[in-house]
């Protein structure tokens, strides 16, 4: 079949995954670098990845003819929905112009409108625009933009939080704090990183800033895949005043939350939080893979340096990437999915807030927008909600340093009676007696 609507209810024709499903995996499998292969050995054939044929809206269908309701979004890439007709229109006129371009030495139209788009709507004032490839590079290309405009000052120290999830390439991956990802690289990440607990109080924040050698500090202004932790009230505009009292810059993490996901354009708006540098992503692209850090002009002038660019990419603002990105941003404007988002963000937090009395496995529900995690009552908890709810047509991801929260991210666009369908399976699967054996 072809999915030719992405508004509708899931279909299981067999048992996930399928016996296509297990074939692909199995190739997959020898073929593919274990460290980025979703096949864990061990695992029974039961308890392996589904693999996606087609997906369009809020559906995605596997290579088996199962239809499912996305509540991941595809990592929150796909917050327009999948496959929206808009970006697959502007990649079609764009792949039959241009491919490729020349990186930091040739750019392209659609670079520069996609430049002055994004500085428009940048949360600070005057900005300009740095582009990456993935939402790490982008924290990267922060986390360098700090260190070296604090350039002879002596200030070498980056302040980020825990729990934290920034990306896992060695710059950013200083930052993230979960250990078993650190761990193995410890020798070679950034020596000058100090951590807080998320929603520490400012004075021990204003401890560390008046020691005169942070170069910036790092935050995800909702923490996504680490928990969907919203921060204390106020705790964000504290954290923004004592970096403008210290001089340092703040580097807001939105890659996860930017784009209308919490209800707002970028999740630190509502908070007053003006940040010297925001990185962002995931959705951005629509399906493609672009990211950027906006910036004040100001902060960005440290790289004006002679000869070579410090910091490039081949595929550095591509084109079909921007092309992408530009009607993602049409559609955000104006289908005002952000507002949308907020407002179902609100009936949504009212049903959610009623599980924790309703169904004992749930410990806590915490969210935003479009944006929630729930909070299992265990690890085996969460991977049951996860098997059972895949296996009855929903697409569910958990995250968190324990794996225990399960978290709910639909497209912006997601319609509200195939969002209902999609919770109600939820439900009966948090009531249900039904035993699937758990990932192991």
């Amino acid at each position: 079949m072809s999915l030719t609507r992405g508004d509708q209810p899931p279909r299981i024709v067999t048992p996930p995954p399928g016996p296509r499903a297990r074939e692909l995996a199995r190739r997959l499998a020898e073929v593919e670098a274990p460290g980025v292969n979703t096949v864990v050995p061990g695992r029974s054939p039961q308890e392996g990845p589904i693999l996606w044929e087609e997906a369009l809206g809020a559906n995605v269908l596997d290579v088996d003819g199962n239809l499912y309701i996305d509540l991941t979004s595809g990592f929150g890439v796909a917050a327009v929905g999948h496959r929206h007709p808009r970006v697959v229109a502007a990649l079609a006129a764009q792949g039959g112009r241009l491919l490729h371009g020349l990186g930091d030495v040739h750019a392209h139209p659609g670079r520069v409108e996609l430049a002055s788009r994004l500085a428009a709507l940048a949360p600070m004032p005057d900005a300009q625009v740095f582009f990456a490839i993935s939402g790490a590079e982008a924290v990267e290309v922060a986390i360098k933009t700090a260190i070296l405009a604090a350039g002879a000052t002596g200030r070498p120290r980056v302040l980020a939080f825990e729990p934290a999830y920034h990306g896992v390439t060695l710059g950013a991956l200083a930052a993230t704090s979960r250990p078993e990802f650190r761990r193995p690289f410890a020798q070679h990440l950034h020596p000058h990183l100090t951590r807080l607990p998320y929603g520490a109080p400012p004075p021990e924040v204003e401890r560390e800033l008046a020691r005169g050698d942070v170069a910036g500090v790092l935050l995800e202004p909702i923490v996504g895949r680490e928990g969907v932790l919203v921060p204390p009230p106020g705790w964000l505009a504290a954290v923004a005043a004592l970096c403008r009292t210290h001089s340092v810059p703040l580097i807001a993490d939105e890659v996860f939350t930017g784009f209308g996901r919490t209800g707002s354009l970028f999740a630190v708006e509502p908070e007053g939080v003006v940040p010297d540098l925001l990185c962002c992503g995931k959705a951005l692209g629509g399906g493609m893979p672009i990211a950027a850090v906006l910036g004040r002009r100001t902060l960005f002038r440290c790289w004006e340096v002679p000869g070579e660019a410090l910091h490039t990419s081949t595929f550095l603002g591509n084109p079909l990437a921007c092309a992408a990105a530009l009607a993602v941003l049409d559609v955000l404007i104006e289908e005002d999915l952000p507002a949308r988002a907020a407002t179902l963000g609100e009936e949504l937090g009212k049903r959610l807030f009623t599980w924790k009395e309703r169904f004992p496995e749930v410990a806590a529900v915490r969210g935003r927008g479009l944006l929630w995690g729930i909070e299992l009552a265990s690890r085996q908890a969460a991977k049951r909600l996860v098997a059972q709810a895949l296996a009855r047509g929903v697409l569910l991801l958990a995250g968190g340093p324990e794996g225990k929260v399960a978290q709910i991210v639909p497209p912006l666009n997601i319609g509200t009676e195939q969002l209902g369908v999609a919770l109600g399976i939820l439900e009966e699967t948090l009531a249900s007696s039904l035993t699937i054996p758990a990932w192991t």
